[in-house]
Parts: structure tokens; C-alpha cells; sequence
């Protein structure tokens, strides 16, 4: 059987270059982007894949702006270094024997849904995703195993019920309660992750838990009220989609771990 690689690769990569506190330039972009190499081999000789999904943003607007043209409205921009040195970044992984996946239109975490999805469904083989994003430890629920490149850890069905409070079937209903500022998804008003944990543990889901709204007669039951469409919308834009066309094949993303010796 084989193993899938699902990386998040600007996940990665901002991760490296926000780390350096120096001011945006072109020699601070160039290091960030050298130790993020690095980190793409040492996960490469970590988990000697058979299969690597390198997924990058491929920038501009994506249908969850189409549904919310606010989406990550306040997320802070990619610095232009940064931003003019990734063609060079993505011919230094081609050199190792991996492909860069950036679909027009959807997010990274899409391209890696559709792949993982795809992978497990065809009974290919596990398959491990590298992110700290919460949207994709959902893919928990099916199967995979999310890795932490920068704690060193894995993120299980145990790991995603200690740190969210619910299973991950259900990580979608939380982020549509409690939002998202990170990526400008609104959520419901002055709902943390403790009270939609708590709200989905005694409803079962988000339905559930509006449905239970019409009989909560304090501050709370009037926020959900009036939040309802505002609930279902934010679950839209926190569900992963898994019809992207990525454009390659497993072949075109298999993987030698002899490339890297």
C-alpha cells in the first residue's frame, strides 16, 4: 500500500519567513524560502511517501468570496518578496521530484481535500496531511492523519476532540458557531469555542442547535436567532471542497525518496 504526503505548502512557508523579524526583503524571502526546503525534505525523509500533494494558494478571489466577499478581508497580505520568489521555490521542489499544485480559484486546503478524499476513497493507502490549519484536521473524520511539521506531533480523532471539544465530523457546525477571524468567518455573536463545543455536545449538530434556539429564552438564544443565516453561511465557507481539478495524476505526483538521498 502507499502513503500520501498532503502538504500545506504556504502553510510552511509563511510559517519560516514570519519567523525572521526583519523587514520585508528580497534576502530575508530568499533565506525563509531556503529553510523552507529544508523543511519539505526533512518532511520527505520523515515519512518516505510514496505520493506528495504539494499544494499551494494560487492567490486572488475563490468562491468563498463568491459567497462572502469579506472572506479573509483582514488577513494581512503576502509580503512582495515573498510572493516574487515562489516560481523560484516551486523549480527547487520540481529538482526533488515534486510538483507544485495551485489551482485557480480555490484554496490549498480544497486541493488537498480532493486529494486526500480521492486517495483514501480509492483505497490507495494512508495518507497524512502536513498543516496546522483547523479546516483540515475535518479530514480526520475520514481517515487521515494530520501532522504538526513545527510541534513534531500528530493530530488524531483524540487529539481533534481534546483541543476542539467535538469530533471532527463535526468541525464544520463548531467553526459556523464560534467563527473563524483568522479567515474572516463570522460565526455567531460572542460564541467561543467552549460554548459551540458545549451547544454541539447537547444539540448534536448545527440544525440541532437552532432548532433548540426557539427555546432559549436569554442572550444567547436571541444571538443564535438572529445569527441563524449568518451560522449556516459561515459552515459553507468552512467546508472543504472535494470536486477540485487539480490537473495531475498519481503518477505526476509519485514520489522516489532516492531523489533526496
Amino acid at each position: 500500500m502507499g502513503k500520501l504526503l498532503a502538504i500545506d505548502g504556504l502553510g510552511i512557508v509563511r510559517r519560516v519567513y514570519q519567523a525572521n523579524p526583519d523587514p520585508d526583503t528580497p534576502e530575508k524571502a530568499e533565506s525563509a524560502l531556503r529553510f523552507a526546503q529544508l523543511s519539505f525534505r526533512k518532511l520527505l525523509t520523515l515519512h518516505q511517501p510514496s505520493h506528495v500533494l504539494a499544494a499551494f494558494d494560487h492567490g486572488g478571489p475563490t468562491w468563498r468570496h463568491d459567497l462572502y466577499p469579506r472572506y479573509k478581508e483582514g488577513r494581512e497580505q503576502m509580503p512582495e518578496p515573498l510572493r516574487a520568489g515562489l516560481p523560484g521555490f516551486y523549480a527547487k521542489l520540481e529538482e526533488i521530484g515534486l510538483k507544485a499544485v495551485s489551482p485557480v480559484g480555490v484554496e490549498a486546503d480544497d486541493a488537498i481535500a480532493t486529494g486526500v478524499l480521492r486517495w483514501l476513497n480509492e483505497q490507495r493507502g494512508e495518507a497524512v496531511v502536513v498543516s496546522t490549519d483547523k479546516d483540515l484536521h475535518q479530514l480526520v473524520a475520514h481517515g487521515a492523519r494530520v501532522w504538526d511539521h513545527f510541534k513534531g506531533e500528530w493530530h488524531d480523532r483524540a487529539w481533534v476532540e481534546k483541543k476542539f471539544g467535538v469530533e471532527p465530523e463535526r468541525l464544520t457546525d463548531l467553526i459556523a458557531l464560534m467563527g473563524d477571524a483568522a479567515d474572516g468567518i463570522p460565526g455567531v455573536a460572542k460564541i467561543g469555542i467552549k460554548t459551540a463545543a458545549r451547544l454541539l455536545q447537547a444539540y448534536g449538530s448545527l440544525e440541532g442547535v437552532m432548532a433548540g434556539a426557539g427555546i432559549l429564552m436569554d442572550p444567547m438564544g436571541e444571538r443564535l436567532r438572529r445569527d441563524r443565516d449568518q451560522a449556516f453561511l459561515s459552515r459553507q465557507l468552512a467546508q472543504l471542497k472535494d470536486d477540485v481539478q487539480l490537473g495531475v495524476t498519481w503518477n505526476m505526483l509519485a514520489f522516489d525518496v532516492r531523489w533526496i538521498a
